[in-house]
């Protein structure tokens, strides 16, 4: 719902809503898929990287645990070489959401690293998938929700885990790119060295 002159107010398409401001395409921006309920909405996340002139690099974390973007970034290092040990993280969900779910985990480590490279992730990807400490991609729930979203907003293509892609039973209108590791995402994405 939204509070308008008239009062409250249905959102019929949240997503929509969420990511309609995104005109241009800068580096550390991309779009995720997270559930709220049973409904998929797209969202997007923003980082920003830059030289800390501190000793302990800061990290900040609007809309997700500050826990989970410190564990996230320590597998960025470790599993894809990227020396974030000088740079201040900041990330922010778009739109004042909090999201607890996992499936935003690939997202968050592209967008850090776009911010990084200084590389933008091309327009028209949305990016979905749960992160291990080891950097592999794993399996995450209701992506045929999370597919029509995508679809449904005129997007042309989505990383998504390779465990999700074996067992797509449905055809979309969609480019669909399976990864297994954070390596071969950053690969998929132009973002590898």
């Amino acid at each position: 719902f939204e509070m308008r002159g008239e009062g409250m107010c249905e959102i019929t398409n949240p997503s929509d809503v969420l990511i309609s401001e995104r005109e241009d395409n800068p580096p550390g921006s991309c779009i995720v898929s997270c559930m709220e309920g049973t409904r998929s909405m797209l969202v997007e996340l923003q980082a920003l990287t830059s030289q800390s002139i501190f000793g302990y690099p800061k990290r900040t974390a609007n809309g997700i645990d500050y826990n989970r973007l410190a564990l996230l970034i320590a597998v960025l290092e470790k599993r894809a070489g990227l020396n974030l040990g000088n740079q201040d993280v900041y990330l922010n969900v778009v739109g004042g959401l909090k999201i607890n779910e996992p499936s935003i985990d690939l997202g968050i480590l592209m967008v850090t690293a776009s911010s990084f490279k200084n590389k933008p992730i091309e327009k028209g990807v949305a990016i979905m998938g749960e992160v291990g400490l080891t950097g592999e991609v794993r399996r995450i729930n209701m992506i045929e929700k999370r597919l029509k979203e995508a679809e449904k907003l005129g997007f042309k293509r989505c990383i998504i885990p390779e465990n999700n892609k074996k067992y797509l039973d449905e055809k979309y209108n969609l480019q669909i790119v399976g990864v297994k590791s954070i390596e071969q995402a950053l690969k998929v994405l132009n973002l590898k060295k």
